[in-house]
């Protein structure tokens, strides 16, 4: 039995190309044997002159450039991450900038648990309806008991109102889950922002109540926001100051390691991590990151996170070169 290797066209193309303007030269032969019967293939190399060197140069260069471009070669790169983590992982990337943004994915479309991530999208309708002046960035959301969860803040009490940038600080900077719910509960409930995030292509999540999404959904609604849909600068300007420098910046802005603004929104529940983030930056423009991990959490999910971001700008940058 013999292993088949399919190369991808440009590279047979351009090998092909070498060949044939390089000039006759010697003859080397090889032999194979299999029963009992040989066999004779005829190999003719070039003669080494200055210019088949350089062109052999010049080719290998190329091919070198073609193979870091390749969507394959982050394929590879992020399957060897995840198989040494032993976790299961999704993986979207969204170019919004270069000269032929692609959409790439590692599984992109399997459902994992959202936890803080539904955050991101009730500030990003929040957002969507300050810019539309629906709703008043100063006006106040008061505290109700069924909002209650176990977060970062002791002064939610009967009465307590707070505007809706103190909760959009809470809830993106902090993650805080009091905060969360009641943003929630101000754009509509869970019913609303389902319907709504369903609206911009992400028909796997169930936010809130299920509380389950994909990577790719929320690249949809990373995407959406970056590209101006949902209210454009006016929305962005109060929305992307609560996704910068949160409490945890582990995952995808370490492995971006200080070379781009990034704004993201992280979750976190036991053995799971995510991150979904805007790389405002890119070496080849901006680009939408999100990745779900279950089955690590804590300080090695976040390792996790962070090598694939690495291997993303990395992937990146290749493709500016």
């Amino acid at each position: 039995m013999f292993d088949v290797i399919r190369l991808p066209l440009a590279i047979v193309l351009a090998a092909a190309a070498f060949v044939g303007l390089a000039p006759a030269g010697s003859e080397a032969q090889a032999t194979t044997t299999g029963a009992g019967q040989g066999s004779r293939l005829t190999l003719v190399t070039p003669a080494m002159t200055v210019t088949s060197a350089a062109a052999t140069h010049q080719l290998v260069q190329t091919l070198d450039q073609m193979v870091a471009r390749s969507p394959m070669t982050l394929t590879t790169s992020v399957q060897q991450l995840v198989a040494a983590s032993g976790a299961s992982v999704g993986v979207t990337l969204i170019e919004l900038g270069g000269a032929a943004p692609l959409t790439w994915a590692y599984q992109g479309d399997e459902v994992f648990t959202a936890a803080s991530t539904y955050k991101l999208g009730a500030l990003m309708m929040e957002a969507q309806n300050i810019a539309a002046g629906t709703s008043d960035p100063h006006g106040l959301v008061c505290y109700q008991e069924s909002d209650y969860e176990d977060g970062w803040y002791d002064d939610y009490q009967d009465g307590a109102c707070f505007t809706r940038t103190e909760l959009a600080q809470r809830a993106g900077l902090m993650s805080d889950n009091t905060a969360g719910h009641m943003l929630v509960r101000d754009v509509g409930g869970a019913s609303a922002l389902n319907a709504w995030a369903a609206s911009l292509g992400a028909t796997d999540s169930d936010f809130f109540n299920a509380n389950s999404t994909s990577a790719h959904d929320l690249a949809f609604l990373w995407a959406a926001e970056a590209n101006g849909r949902l209210g454009g600068a006016a929305a962005q300007r109060w929305l992307y100051p609560v996704l910068t420098g949160s409490r945890t910046e582990s995952g995808i802005p370490a492995g971006v390691a200080g070379r781009s603004p990034v704004e993201h929104k992280t979750g976190t529940i036991d053995l799971v991590e995510n991150d979904a983030a805007l790389v405002v930056s890119g070496p080849n423009g901006a680009y939408v990151l999100t990745i779900m991990t279950d089955g690590l959490g804590g300080a090695e999910g976040w390792q996790l996170i962070a090598s694939i971001s690495s291997a993303v700008w990395s992937y990146e940058a290749a493709r500016a070169a």
